[in-house]
């Protein structure tokens, strides 16, 4: 009996995704259970971990954390990461663009390079171009727009997909439930031209409830040649059909332009971090992403979620990209720059998730099993090494064929459960399994030679994972949690896809695997003290790099990684403590840290394996700060908030050889750790209306977090010097 009235539901819900594409929403249910998963602490932190459940899956043993932006002293108009994940210990962020528009996080050693290691979701659905095959996630929500960010460390690779890093999920606003119409705006002015503005609007009427919103943010950028402008245009309807079932339609719409100002040499680094000799190089990028989702609660017992969500995007750039060594110069016999290099994207994929959550009994107690199933399909088509304009505009059209010209697609399918087991009062289990079908293809040519066409690449396989998580309630406030999950990496295109026709891509080229370990305490101690103290290990196998074999370039599995080491967060109202009791007066204070300890443990490299001297065998892995520590104290009354937040990190390799010094084009060598301090004030006029300012980098440390070797520009790229901006927010 048990199982029949899931399968009956089943079986109405896929009719019912087939025929009506549906949509939902958070019921009253879903609501009590997110009340429940805050962590009781001193004042309003800004920073809570999950319920066991969350919507349709177990979130009980997972190291967990949600955000709410709207809570923290935080610079809100240029989505400052390292201010909105600041409670979050390890995160580790790329800082070489002031605009916000890319996040660039990362954890647990490994590399921030457009999140590509998480797996990036919006309202639970993908947004990256293709989380399998190309994961680089090219658009941000607006920090104004989400209500509450959703960070599951590896553990997620059970419930949402193989990425390493886990789940970052940007829930965006709903509309009010308690009436029909209800306005927000916040319009912030800065330096360096910093003009941000962002315009809600939203509420329910009866069964139907909406929300939508149009921002704007440009600015000429501190840098030299780092102008840019993004625009984001959002709306969602939702319709309760019946007190259990929810439907409705969500829509996204990105613009971006942004000038590229190119890395620098380390020398031009400490002259002056702030200027560049490139102004010829632009990223372009319209980004659409569409949802219909479905909510159902056929009875107390069972939960239903269905989501149809696609993305049709391009990522464009023109420019002069070879190395900072080489100027970009004006040809004297033409009086007239070179033409640049135009590369083009084409992205289109759509997907289907069905999750199912019930409740039964099991050894005397309620257990819950979480089920789901996925489909998805990805297309890229690819457009490189086109001769563009001579201009110095974001012109990207093109003279003659592209050099490069491949079509790359994904085929996915999968199946996963975990089950909530309360083996007692206080201890529970979750075992778990994914089972993933995994189809990448690549067609087309790599140049215009007749040699230069790249036969069908397709490649399927199928990848089994396993997980295992425990929590005990140790006390009424505090928990004991641990998990175990495996993980892979997917083969990426570019890994697929020779760089010359002399290159051989191995024939047997694996996906990289491994896995997630960690085990923590958490909770609150006499409601003055939150934290959460954990340890972890990640184990990366199979990593695909280049070697020189027979004396071509040979793409493979080359190596492992491991990655251990510590997270703590702890915060605290310190006029609670002393008071011993609350009331609306506070000063808190917090500290996030984490060690992260990322070491390669093999390197199978055949054109060293006879010179021991050149292993890198116990080196650090590349862009993994050792150590990690964001802290800050806040004052906060009924009108007024006022905060200071320091970002401490360790400096960092840039190449697996642990390369110590330079080299002439600042693409390999150390980068030097950093301290920014940030403050920002805030002044609650009324109940409707509030000013804030913020100077980010009080101290105009000048830093740097990345080195790149290709796009956007070789060199070093450096973060964002001392800027300041105005807010001012009302609410109707």
């Amino acid at each position: 009996m048990l199982l029949k009235t899931p399968c009956r539901s089943l079986s109405a819900v896929l009719a019912a995704v087939a025929v009506l594409s549906l949509n939902a929403q958070i019921d009253t249910t879903r609501a009590r259970e997110l009340r429940a998963a805050e962590v009781v602490g001193p004042y309003r932190s800004g920073v809570r971990v999950m319920h066991d459940t969350l919507d349709a899956v177990i979130m009980a043993g997972k190291k967990t954390t949600v955000i709410t932006p709207a809570a923290l002293d935080a610079d809100l108009a240029q989505n400052q990461a390292r201010q909105v994940f600041a409670k979050v210990p390890g995160i580790s962020v790329w800082e070489s663009e002031g605009s916000g528009i890319q996040l660039s996080v990362a954890a647990r050693g490994l590399s921030p390079n457009r999140s590509w290691e998480f797996n990036m979701r919006q309202n639970g659905y993908d947004i990256a171009s293709d989380p399998f095959g190309y994961p680089e996630a090219y658009y941000t929500p607006p920090m104004e727009a989400v209500e509450r960010i959703e960070v599951v460390r590896g553990a997620a690779s059970l419930a949402y997909g193989p990425q390493f890093g886990g789940l970052v999920n940007m829930v965006l606003k709903k509309g009010v439930p308690d009436r029909a119409l209800a306005f927000e705006t916040r319009q912030t002015a800065g330096s360096y031209g910093l003009f941000d503005s962002y315009n809600g609007l939203g509420g329910t009427k009866g069964k139907w409830s909406y929300y939508g919103y149009l921002h704007h943010r440009s600015a000429d950028g501190w840098r030299d040649n780092s102008r840019y402008t993004t625009t984001n245009v959002h709306g969602n309807l939702s319709y309760a059909a019946t007190p259990r079932l929810r439907l409705g339609l969500e829509y996204t719409r990105s613009t971006m332009q942004q000038q590229q100002p190119g890395g620098l040499t380390d020398a031009q680094f400490v002259i002056d971090p702030q200027s560049s000799s490139r102004e010829r190089n632009w990223l372009v990028i319209p980004w659409n992403v569409g949802a219909a989702t479905l909510s159902w609660r056929p009875d107390a017992r069972t939960l239903v979620d269905a989501k149809v969500f696609g993305v049709i995007a391009d990522r464009g750039s023109v420019g002069f990209t070879k190395a900072i060594t080489e100027p970009d110069i004006i040809n004297g016999a033409t009086n007239a720059y070179a033409a640049r290099q135009v590369d083009k994207d084409h992205y289109a994929n759509l997907g289907a998730e069905l999750r199912v959550r019930r409740s039964w009994t099991a050894f005397g107690r309620e257990a819950v099993l979480s089920t789901g199933i996925r489909g998805y399909g990805a297309d890229n088509h690819r457009q490189q090494q086109g001769v563009g304009t001579s201009g110095s505009d974001a012109d990207l059209s093109v003279s003659g064929a592209y050099g490069r010209e491949l079509d790359l697609g994904t085929r996915n399918a999968a199946f996963w459960a975990e089950n909530l087991f309360r083996l007692t009062d206080k201890l529970s289990v979750v075992p778990g399994v994914r089972l993933e079908h995994l189809t990448s293809t690549v067609n087309g040519r790599i140049n215009t030679s007749g040699t230069g066409n790249v036969d069908s690449g397709e490649r399927t396989r199928f990848v089994p994972l396993f997980g295992l998580g425990a929590q005990l309630q140790a006390t009424t406030g505090t928990q004991v949690y641990a998990n175990f999950s495996q993980a892979y990496r997917p083969v990426l295109y570019s890994d697929l896809t020779p760089s010359a026709t002399t290159d051989v891509i191995d024939p047997d080229l694996r996906d990289a695997h491994g896995y997630n370990l960690d085990a923590g305490y958490r909770g609150t101690l006499s409601e003055a003290l939150s934290f959460d103290i954990s340890g972890f290990r990640l184990f990366y196998d199979d990593r695909i790099g280049t070697v020189l074999k027979d004396g071509v370039n040979y793409r493979t599995n080359i190596g492992t990684s491991v990655s251990t080491g510590v997270e703590a967060y702890a915060e605290s109202d310190l006029l609670r403590v002393l008071r011993g009791h609350a009331n609306g007066t506070h000063l808190s204070v917090f500290a996030s840290y984490a060690f992260v300890d990322a070491r390669y443990t093999r390197w199978n490299n055949p054109a060293i394996a006879e010179d021991p001297t050149k292993s890198i065998a116990d080196k650090r892995v590349e862009n993994a700060p050792r150590n990690i520590l964001r802290g800050g104290i806040t004052y906060r009354d009924k009108h007024i908030s006022m905060s200071v937040q320091g970002s401490m990190v360790d400096g960092v390799y840039t190449d697996a050889a642990n390369t110590e010094a330079p080299n002439a084009t600042a693409t390999v060598g150390w980068i030097a750790g950093y301290t920014v301090i940030d403050a920002n004030v805030t002044w609650t006029v009324s109940e409707h209306i509030s000013l804030s300012a913020a100077v980010n980098n009080v101290f105009d440390e000048a830093y740097a977090t990345r080195r790149s070797g290709g796009y956007p520009g070789p060199g070093l790229l450096p973060g964002m010097g001392r800027n300041g901006l105005f807010t001012l927010a009302a609410k109707f």
